[in-house]
């Protein structure tokens, strides 16, 4: 439902764009960009051709442009990034929080860097440099370093004091982080005992010790399997000292969660998912040569292993009917498999010692479901072609190819995966060659041997 009502949106947004872009009134426009949230922004940029998103881009209030930076996938940043004037970008940076500023200052060029840098206060300076020196994708790279501390020797109501004295609090807290003189992580006070627990009570009587850290090191997917894991809405982050140096948020999750899901969907297809839907013609024609390439690789083995067996296929023409039934069924039950694994690992549920078992099982179902479609398979082939041998080759063909592509399902992620080959990107591909290859030599050979005496 909410995927629809967004799909909603954005048709209704590009036909009132595309409508004052006709009738050149472009003032129209602004009380629906004031209504939009910078996040509805970015989807709509990312929704547009390059001129209109170019002139949306500019009809945007330069103080939210960072915002909106913040959303957009890497590719339809950089090309909005390359039309802003220096001091915009300068601009827009001034009123991020450090974390989000941190997501898109690696794409400014180094004469904006150094602005954004100069007009920045010396304690916020060192924070962002200490966000930039881990990797983007993990928890030092996600983490924001205004973490609010407290010390576990005060009381509740010296706590209480001391957010009140401050001018603003963090959109999104549920804990305060205890620490010692030395900065080193303690544990967490809750905001619901802050407020439920007398005043006199001290931090110490009430802080959690027993949910850990993250280190800031930790991949940005393990850190949002914990999240879910533990229901959290937000989390420290230290260094392998035990230092704090942030915290993590449910809405930075939130952004994982869903750039892992768009970087599954487009691996599948050879795609990087910070590919820009309307990105120049030369540059994506190029990027997907290389998958295109690799693909047709895969395809000429297949052919080769079809020309080893051309006499054959010239005496039975209806071997060469068959064969794309016998190469789809193994294909489907691979890819069956596959996904089923992908995901597995993905979520931390496939480890070394439980893939023997997933073998052994997905095989089995391999045995039972090319049993049942081996039979209506060789049935369908003596209705049609009224030969019991060539329902025979078909049957038994199908089977062993359904049977390999479970089998395949499970390996090929697995062997990719210690190869430090993605599986997401890479296992479609390898399944789809394995699987044509043991479909088109099963029912070629067995036809070569039974029904060529």
């Amino acid at each position: 439902m909410g995927e629809t009502i967004r799909s909603l949106k954005t048709e209704l947004y590009n036909q009132l764009l595309n409508d004052a872009l006709k009738q050149g009134q472009l003032d129209t426009l602004q009380p629906m960009i004031e209504s939009l949230s910078p996040s509805e922004l970015a989807d709509l940029l990312e929704s547009l051709p390059t001129k209109p998103r170019n002139l949306l881009w500019s009809l945007i209030e330069a103080q939210s442009d960072g915002e909106v930076l913040s959303h957009l996938n890497d590719e339809a940043r950089a090309s909005l990034i390359e039309i802003t004037d220096d001091e915009e970008l300068i601009e827009a940076t001034q009123e991020m929080e450090l974390d989000d500023l941190a997501d898109i200052i690696r794409d400014f060029p180094d004469q904006v860097t150094r602005g954004v840098l100069a007009v920045m206060d010396r304690e916020d300076r060192e924070r962002l440099t200490q966000v930039l020196s881990y990797e983007e994708h993990s928890a030092g790279g996600l983490m924001n370093p205004e973490v609010l501390t407290v010390r576990r020797s005060v009381s509740l109501n010296v706590v209480s004091r001391y957010l009140r004295m401050r001018e603003s609090l963090p959109k999104v807290m549920d804990h305060l982080y205890v620490i010692d003189r030395d900065g080193l992580y303690l544990g967490k006070l809750a905001i619901s005992d802050l407020l439920t627990q007398p005043p006199k009570t001290r931090v110490l009587d009430l802080m959690n010790t027993d949910d850990p850290a993250i280190m800031a090191t930790t991949a940005d997917t393990e850190v949002a399997a914990m999240f879910e894991h533990l229901d959290l809405i937000s989390a420290p982050v230290v260094d392998e000292n035990n230092r704090l140096v942030g915290y993590i948020t449910i809405d930075d999750i939130v952004d994982v969660i869903r750039e892992e899901a768009e970087r599954s969907v487009k691996s599948m297809g050879g795609l990087d998912e910070t590919d820009d839907m309307f990105a120049p013609i030369l540059s994506t024609s190029s990027r997907r040569a290389l998958f295109l390439g690799l693909n047709l690789v895969t395809a000429l083995i297949a052919a080769i292993c079809i020309d080893l067996f051309s006499e054959t296929i010239d005496q039975i023409v209806a071997l060469a009917v068959l064969m794309p039934i016998v190469a789809s069924m193994g294909g489907i039950a691979g890819t069956q498999t596959l996904t089923l694994t992908i995901r597995g690992m993905a979520l931390g549920q496939v480890v070394p010692s439980n893939t023997r078992p997933l073998m052994s099982k997905e095989i089995a179902v391999g045995l039972l479901n090319g049993l049942l479609w081996a039979v209506v398979t060789a049935m369908i082939a003596a209705v049609w072609f009224k030969d019991g041998w060539l329902s025979l080759v078909v049957g038994v063909a199908i089977f062993l190819n359904m049977v390999a592509g479970a089998a395949a399902g499970v390996i090929v992620p697995i062997v990719l995966k210690r190869f430090d080959i993605d599986p997401a990107l890479a296992g479609g591909m390898v399944l789809t060659t394995v699987t044509d290859v043991v479909g088109f030599v099963s029912i070629l050979g067995l036809g070569t041997v039974l029904l060529l005496q």
